[in-house]
């Protein structure tokens, strides 16, 4: 059991959400300039404000909003370093500026694909008493294939909206969603779909 693993009741008051369930962001700080991009870059409008209203909503429902995002190779780099760099290349904007984290918000850096390699999400959902986790941001077939992976073996319940992941290539795309859906048990539904209500009332 989950539970059985932390024995403290609280993360020294570090952590003052509880929430049975989170919506995690995963690498939505970025520039969007790697080989390859041109997908992601016609998507990032669209994309930019699907997440933000399911952010939206998900505040006014009182549901943490988790942000874990790629440290870009240099472990001193910081929450603001990585927002201000990416907020001011021009390829990454439209993401960037719609999805600036709040102060309420918690931020995470990671080395590599996983939001869950040598982070410490593990404890800090462990910690809010998650049971589901809304999945959303960048890339379809990798960091968020990999991370739905982490939480599918974990037995948290994920959702992953299908309009608010965006991958490389459309049949990458497709084909990831599909693999989450068989092997991880992910909903997929569009996150217009999503009843937060009844997703609160049925993860406690």
């Amino acid at each position: 059991m989950r539970s059985a693993r932390h024995k403290n009741d609280d993360l020294h008051g570090n952590v003052p959400d509880n929430s049975p369930v989170v919506l995690l962001l995963i690498d939505v700080i970025n520039d969007l300039d790697f080989p390859g991009n041109a997908n992601l870059l016609k998507q990032a409008p669209i994309l930019a404000e699907n997440i933000r209203k399911l952010k939206a909503r998900c505040r006014r429902k009182g549901i943490p909003v988790i942000y874990v995002n790629d440290n870009r190779n240099k472990w001193r780099s910081d929450i603001f370093s990585v927002i201000e760099y990416c907020r001011g290349n021009g390829k990454g904007r439209v993401l960037v500026e719609s999805l600036i984290p709040s102060p309420a918000d918690y931020f995470v850096l990671k080395p590599k694909h996983s939001a869950f390699y040598a982070t410490p999400l593990d404890t800090l959902l462990v910690y809010m008493k998650t049971r589901t986790v809304i999945l959303a941001g960048l890339t379809t077939a990798s960091c968020i294939l990999l991370t739905a992976g982490e939480i599918y073996i974990r037995d948290l319940k994920l959702f992953v909206p299908s309009d608010c992941v965006a991958g490389l290539r459309p049949m990458d795309h497709r084909k990831a969603l599909d693999l989450m859906r068989i092997s991880f048990r992910a909903d997929t539904r569009p996150a217009k779909n999503l009843n937060l209500k009844i997703l609160l009332r049925e993860s406690i």
